[in-house]
């Protein structure tokens, strides 16, 4: 069983839109409303890919409800933690030509009785889980250091632990040693405070995470592909991608299927990268069934090409 932990959930609507033009009246082609947050899709992958799942969730007022309820439909059980405030809502604007823009709204404020709730029920959930995902952005009410005591009580448990925040979560979370971190390029590059040019680059960037404590670095590199770097070695995926649809949730849907291949070495790196290479060649955020996969346009080297410059260079 994989437990995902998402402090700061969302409700969120994906318009497609010919082109985005400021100041005009844009009518979508498409839309859709999905339970969002980082650690709600990557819930979402594993139930697609048919492995169990709990999402522990704060989730407070109308679009709360909705959260629950989209997740309900979709067979994925939810801890739910109540909260006095009302779960955000954001927006994706998805262009023909694969761009995306992204609105997201900041969130409640979590009370000092609810953090602590959050986090009992996360010690609650995580009797008997292979896995527990901890994914996106604090919610005002928790300090930068949260992610770092919830990677700590994971291990006192014996329960193993991927991480996929940003900023000053994720470095002080480092000190722990979290089993998995999963940063993209931008997020890599801040981290180590100097921008990405190259796939070696990025290595480096990687190998300096494990420095301050990852155990394991999985590190999206968009359209470049994906980096592995553990005690084993360093290890570069890519998959042929036909057109890119929409890239909400790509990347989570990658961390599940590294997930739920075992988490460790290059097979797990494969299915990290068929599984995001489907995520972007479907609309939404909807994350990708076993038969939406491509094993065969998936590629996995200990060859790293360090000298090939990033086609989205990180700063």
């Amino acid at each position: 069983m994989i437990l995902t932990v998402t402090p700061n959930p969302s409700l969120d609507r994906t318009y497609e839109v010919p082109s985005l033009d400021r100041g005009e009246v844009v009518r979508a082609t498409g839309e859709r409303v999905d339970p969002g947050g980082k650690g709600v899709n990557v819930s979402r992958a594993v139930t697609a890919a048919g492995r169990r799942t709990v999402a522990v969730l704060p989730l407070g007022g109308p679009s709360g409800a909705l959260v629950t309820e989209l997740l309900d439909a979709q067979g994925i059980e939810v801890a739910p933690v109540p909260i006095a405030g009302v779960t955000r809502a954001n927006i994706a604007l998805a262009e023909a030509d694969g761009v995306l823009t992204k609105i997201n709204a900041p969130g409640p404020e979590l009370s000092a009785a609810e953090r602590e709730l959050l986090l009992e029920t996360v010690r609650r959930q995580s009797r008997g889980a292979d896995w527990i995902a901890c994914c996106g952005s604090l919610p005002r009410g928790l300090a930068p250091s949260w992610y770092a005591d919830l990677v700590a009580r994971a291990h006192a448990a014996g329960v193993r632990i991927a991480l996929d925040t940003s900023g000053p979560a994720l470095l002080q979370a480092l000190r722990e040693r979290p089993d998995v971190v999963k940063p993209n390029a931008e997020e890599l590059a801040e981290a180590v405070g100097r921008p990405l040019a190259t796939v070696g680059d990025a290595v480096k960037a990687a190998e300096e995470l494990r420095e301050l404590g990852a155990r394991s670095v999985l590190a999206s590199l968009g359209a470049d592909g994906q980096l592995l770097v553990d005690d084993a070695g360093t290890w570069f995926g890519s998959a042929r991608v036909d057109a890119v649809r929409s890239n909400v949730g790509a990347g989570d849907a990658s961390l599940a299927g590294f997930l739920v291949a075992g988490g460790a070495g290059p097979g797990a790196l494969a299915s990290a990268v068929a599984h995001g290479a489907a995520a972007v060649q479907l609309p939404g955020s909807v994350m990708p069934t076993p038969g939406d996969l491509d094993p065969g346009a998936v590629t996995v080297t200990a060859e790293v090409p360090v000298d090939r410059a990033l086609k989205e260079p990180a700063s």
